[in-house]
């Protein structure tokens, strides 16, 4: 599956080719040993440089020769912002989801979103006082936040979020969204950490999946808002967001067709799908705390962990079909 995806990215990785100075990584091996990093969990670019050097298995999957000297990690880490800036991620996550499509292993109807907290490689006490703060904030009626008069010195791109309990900490928001069918990944993206990022986000996602004419979505609480709820039905799609309990100071958009029908109930029962994406992604992988600093390098990681995602998850349906 992966030499598949790789081949008929051939266009993309030809335009990363440089026409002069001395000889690069191709940008194939350089996605192959990314991949790699990610499902073998190899903590460092170093480290997965060292295994390179030994490991004949990680060699072949390569396609370095036995005797073939490794890369210098500095050289691989500059050859990486290659990948970065040509968008391969992406498009390594479109290939493999056209290929989920054609094996007819996603459903084009149902779907989930939600998201999860990357925490950023940072720390709180780099945050520090802008020189030149707006005069108005992004708060309600202009009133200035955190994010507005404080920014981190090390990963400018950083806010302090928390999710749950516990302490606010440097981070970024991924999102996913899932199909329903067998769980896989069909979207994702990186945004800033903000109390409406999960919501603009799953917009977003929508906008860009390739989808059937009655679709319907799955979400947790947190997205029970006017403005998403009716975001969806304007794009065509039944919300199917789990609703507060009655309650004056959180209310509930959804219409008493949607919450009664049948797919409700199936849509919220597939949301577990979307959480062992989370689950497999933090468990001992990149996502946890990413080692990357700026929102492009994190997005494309994150979405480099969504393809390895699918393709582990595809060679288990292909092979028990």
């Amino acid at each position: 599956m992966t030499d598949t995806a790789l081949r008929e990215m051939d266009s993309h990785f030809a335009a990363l080719y440089a026409r002069g100075g001395r000889p690069s990584i191709a940008p194939e091996r350089l996605i192959r040993a990314q991949l790699l990093q990610v499902l073998y969990s190899v903590r460092s670019e170093r480290q997965l440089m060292e295994q390179l050097d030994y490991n004949l298995l990680f060699r072949w999957f390569v396609g370095l020769e036995m005797d073939e000297a490794v890369w210098n990690v500095t050289v691989f880490t500059k050859n990486r912002e290659r990948l970065i800036g040509g968008d391969i991620a992406e498009e390594l996550l479109l290939r493999v989801v056209e290929q989920a499509r054609a094996r007819q292993l996603l459903s084009e109807e149902h779907f989930t979103v939600d998201g999860t907290l990357i925490q950023a490689w940072a720390s709180r006490r780099s945050f520090k006082e802008k020189s030149d703060p707006p005069t108005r904030g992004t708060g309600a009626r202009g009133r200035k936040l955190l994010r507005d008069t404080h920014e981190s010195t090390t990963d400018a791109d950083a806010r302090l979020y928390k999710k749950g309990s516990g302490a606010a900490v440097p981070s970024y928001l991924g999102h996913v969204l899932t199909e329903n069918r067998n769980g896989l990944i069909v979207g994702a993206m990186v945004t800033r950490a903000a109390t409406t990022a999960e919501r603009e986000a799953g917009l977003a996602l929508v906008d860009k999946l390739k989808r059937g004419q009655a679709s319907t979505l799955g979400a947790d609480k947190g997205y029970q808002q006017q403005p998403f709820v009716e975001g969806l039905r304007a794009r065509n799609v039944v919300p199917h967001v789990a609703e507060y309990e009655p309650n004056p100071k959180w209310l509930n958009w959804l219409t008493e067709a949607e919450r009664s029908s049948q797919g409700f109930a199936i849509s919220q029962s597939k949301r577990k799908l979307v959480e062992k994406v989370f689950g497999w992604a933090k468990l001992d992988r990149v996502v946890r705390q990413v080692k990357l600093r700026g929102k492009r390098r994190v997005e494309w990681m994150f979405r480099l962990v969504a393809a390895a995602h699918n393709l582990l998850r595809m060679r288990k349906l292909i092979q028990a079909a």
